[in-house]
């Protein structure tokens, strides 16, 4: 099922999800659960990692504090939907569409090129997270899980927003916009060389 053009112009997506990738996932629930859960962890772990490295920012502090604990929320949720099935927890896998992100970002210069790069990554995997929760919302025969990913596409919409908003709080807001939209481009450029796998939230 499409994304309607106004939710992508929304998330900002150049490239909307293969729709195979929704067939794919229905056969590897326990994989896409599994990979789901490491998703919200890793969200979890990355905002204290943006909270110790700029302890000074008081407003990011502020923001990113409860993200903690709601993502951690996530991934006990995802992890119960898990055991309420009688799967387990599988092991962790090599995450290419964040590994491939995190080597675009601002490696050395100025402090607040490299901030602003941190935050526009998480911007931009909550919003392709968003993006594949609203196709599994759509897609999986299961009402429950429909439901589900529902609320998780909803959390993550808000999340993206938060970023962008933090970006445009320590920084002018001409430099965040023309840096995101070099992260898009790069994004999709990502999107088309990965290959459709239904193990994988990203």
């Amino acid at each position: 099922m499409e994304l309607s053009q106004d939710t992508r112009n929304i998330l900002g997506l150049q490239l909307p999800t293969d729709p195979r990738w929704v067939d794919l996932a229905r056969i590897s629930l326990q994989e896409i659960l599994t990979d789901h859960a490491f998703c919200e962890q890793k969200a979890a772990t990355s905002c204290i990692t943006l909270v110790q490295r700029y302890s000074d920012k008081t407003d990011l502090v502020k923001a990113l504090s409860p993200i903690v604990t709601e993502e951690w929320g996530h991934f006990r949720l995802v992890l119960a939907e898990l055991h309420k099935r009688g799967l387990s927890l599988g092991r962790q896998r090599k995450d290419e569409y964040v590994n491939a992100l995190l080597g675009f970002q601002q490696k050395g210069g100025h402090w607040e090129g490299r901030m602003l790069d941190q935050l526009l990554t998480m911007a931009l995997i909550e919003a392709r997270s968003c993006e594949r929760f609203k196709r599994l919302s759509e897609g999986l025969q299961d009402e429950y899980l429909q439901q589900f990913y529902r609320r998780f596409m909803e959390s993550e919409a808000g999340h993206y927003s938060l970023f962008i908003e933090l970006a445009e709080t320590y920084l002018d807001k001409e430099r965040v916009r023309k840096r995101w939209k070099e992260w898009l481009a790069f994004e999709a450029t990502v999107m088309q060389e990965l290959v459709v796998r239904g193990d994988r939230i990203h």
